[in-house]
């Protein structure tokens, strides 16, 4: 699952984002993403990342440039928010199928796919229970499988472990290459985290401040499957201290 394993699925070209109060949020992007990448964009607080998802997605229209997305891309996507922003009031079994009832699929039609889903993320007997019953890191399980169900070729996640502790933070983060390796969708990840990043990753993406302007490009060569033994690999330690001096110098 190498980042030269497949065609291009996302291209962007010139990118460039200024809001309507005057904020240049991103400047002059050019990224080219492969099928079946794990592709992490690392940056500091305010560089655009959150805004580069969404212009991917099309849920903002660029200033400049263009998204050219490949096979009618923009109809397999998912999407999962920093916040899991569920339903209070809809059980975790009705909150994952939100988006199958919203394409006009009835609950008998996709019940085998929305089971197999929930079980995937360890899910299966909390499927009548209620968010607020949930601890934030299954509440983020449910998030994830809510945008899973709907069997994305594109997946775009914006922080989604940044408020979780590390214990939570660290499991997920094995579950979804777990789930990534099975799936072969293509992620495009957004953190703060340098060794998030570099645990998750086959391809990292360094951004500048604000104005947002790709800093570096830089292949993570671990190799696959990763687990909690490679976090006290000397490989591991050193790509994320390489990574971490990039990351002062886009600071800078």
């Amino acid at each position: 699952m190498a980042e030269g394993a497949g065609a291009p699925i996302v291209a962007l070209s010139g990118l460039r984002k200024r809001f309507d109060r005057g904020v240049e949020a991103l400047a002059g992007i050019d990224l080219a993403v492969s099928s079946g990448a794990f592709l992490s964009v690392l940056g500091p607080s305010g560089c655009g990342k959150s805004t580069l998802l969404r212009l991917i997605a099309g849920l903002t229209p660029p200033s400049r440039g263009e998204v050219r997305l490949g096979d009618d891309l923009w109809r397999r996507i998912g999407f999962v928010f920093q916040e899991p922003t569920l339903m209070p009031w809809a059980t975790v079994w009705d909150n994952v199928y939100l988006p199958l009832r919203l394409a006009g699929h009835s609950r008998a039609a996709v019940a085998g796919r929305i089971a197999a889903t929930l079980a995937s993320l360890g899910l299966g007997e909390f499927e009548q229970a209620y968010p607020h019953q949930l601890s934030g890191g299954m509440r983020m399980r449910v998030s994830i499988a809510r945008a899973l169900v709907t069997e994305p070729r594109l997946l775009l996640l914006d922080e989604p472990f940044a408020a979780l502790d590390e214990f939570t933070r660290f499991k997920l983060n094995e579950d979804l290459l777990r789930l990534w390796q099975q799936q072969r969708w293509t992620v495009i990840f957004v953190t703060h985290s340098v060794f998030e990043a570099v645990f998750l990753s086959n391809r990292i993406v360094l951004m500048t401040p604000r104005p947002g302007r790709i800093l570096a490009d830089l292949a993570i060569d671990l190799p696959y499957p990763r687990d909690s033994a490679l976090r006290t690999a000397p490989d591991y330690a050193d790509q994320c201290r390489r990574l971490s001096q990039r990351l002062n110098e886009a600071m800078a």
